[in-house]
């Protein structure tokens, strides 16, 4: 089953990629990067998974094999901290985009001359 989210995971890393080296349009790069950013993040917590595992509550019975049997909380919390820099950043690409767009009148990403317009 671990396999499986680290192969789609991969493989949204990998469509993201082609998106972001492939698109001329600002948002769709954008877009590409959030696929990126939702691979990655599932990476982590495949990474992170325990078959069978238990939650990492510390309770009064402590034992080896609990311990053992425990998923890593650290990747959840790596993913939770990733998700909400990721939304700013993306928040602040987008107001960046349309900066963009009230300056050269397009969202696309070409070669402009000095003053601004698209050649």
């Amino acid at each position: 089953m671990t396999k499986i989210f680290i192969l789609s995971s991969l493989s949204l890393v990998f469509v993201g990629l082609y998106g972001v080296l492939t698109r001329k349009n600002i948002v769709k790069i954008l877009i590409a990067l959030n696929i990126i950013e939702t691979g990655i993040n599932m990476l982590l917590v495949a990474f992170g998974y325990v078959e069978g595992g238990i939650t990492p509550i510390l309770q009064s019975d402590l034992s080896i094999a609990n311990l053992e049997k425990m998923v890593d909380p650290v990747p959840q919390a790596l993913v939770l901290t990733s998700i909400v820099i990721g939304l700013g950043t993306t928040a602040f690409a987008l107001s960046l985009a349309m900066r963009y767009k009230n300056t050269h009148n397009s969202i696309s990403i070409r070669a402009t001359d000095e003053e601004g317009v698209n050649v």
